[in-house]
């Protein structure tokens, strides 16, 4: 798993048909420090994520076990949208009310 920042959306409109009705959000991965790093990684939303958000991200076999991605050809899922985290008692990031720029639910 990895924390990472939604930085924009994939639109595939043609593709396997088992990916029909997935939301794909490009994701830029954080540092524990809540510092972007240069890796980017397309994920399946599973939450409802928005443009801006912080999330957690889980790939490879642990992506295909969401309710959203079970048995379909994903190989990372949006799992959760960080409220807030800490390291060794010190609060590197905290969820602020983000202006309505969510994307809809497509599901």
């Amino acid at each position: 798993m990895f924390l990472g920042k939604v930085v924009g959306t994939l639109v595939a409109s043609r593709k396997e048909a088992s990916l029909e009705g997935l939301k794909f959000l490009v994701v830029r991965r954080l540092t524990i420090d809540n510092e972007e790093t240069p890796g980017y990684v397309v994920a399946a939303d599973a939450v409802g994520a928005g443009l801006g958000e912080v999330v957690m991200v889980a790939t490879g076999s642990s992506a295909r076990q969401t309710r959203l991605t079970d048995k379909r050809p994903a190989d990372a899922v949006i799992m959760a949208i960080v409220d807030t985290w800490e390291v060794n008692g010190e609060e590197k990031y905290r969820k602020e009310s983000l202006p309505e720029e969510s994307f809809p639910d497509e599901r």
